[in-house]
């Protein structure tokens, strides 16, 4: 469903914005957008982060997430629950390694930036563009979510259309009330 419904945004970069509520060490939420990478087989999606910002710290406090995407074509707006998935070492360093060769120079150039939610300095440096064979940076992360629990709203139709799938139940289809 996911896939139809994100196929229907076309080539809208918007299709791929989704937001990810963590928990920040306080106890408080902490909800940011992020850019869709990818499928990492059936249920596991690909984003990507600075290593430098308080995603991966509030991460390892907590791995469980949910992500909100709303695609608004498809009048349809998907609750995804799951945690972190650890890669093994070797595997984490390729995906990077994918994902970083797959930016373009002007995508890698954030990750040239100094670190988020410090003080802004009007002198530093902000590039716009990082070249192809640009060494690939310590704090490029991905983060791969292993999907739990998927909720779909369709906001079509009176009434509006709430179904859930979750991993525990192998994944079968529950109606709900909207």
């Amino acid at each position: 469903m996911l896939i139809v419904a994100h196929g229907r945004q076309g080539r809208s970069p918007r299709a791929r914005w989704l937001q990810l509520a963590t928990v920040a060490a306080d106890g408080t939420p902490r909800v940011r957008t992020l850019v869709f990478r990818g499928w990492a087989g059936s249920t596991a999606l690909d984003l990507l982060t600075d290593g430098r910002s308080a995603k991966p710290a509030e991460l390892a406090h907590q791995p469980a997430v949910e992500l909100c995407w709303l695609l608004p074509r498809a009048r349809s707006q998907f609750r995804l629950r799951g945690n972190l998935q650890t890669l093994p070492a070797e595997q984490g360093q390729k995906e990077r390694e994918r994902h970083w060769q797959m930016h373009s120079p002007g995508g890698r150039a954030l990750w040239g930036w100094p670190p988020p939610g410090e003080p802004f300095d009007p002198e530093a440096a902000f590039p716009e563009q990082l070249p192809d064979g640009s060494a690939m940076p310590d704090h490029f992360q991905l983060l791969r979510i292993a999907l739990s629990q998927v909720e779909l709203l369709e906001l079509t139709g009176h009434p509006h259309r709430r179904r859930r799938w979750r991993k525990s139940t192998e994944w079968v289809e529950e109606l709900l009330n909207p």
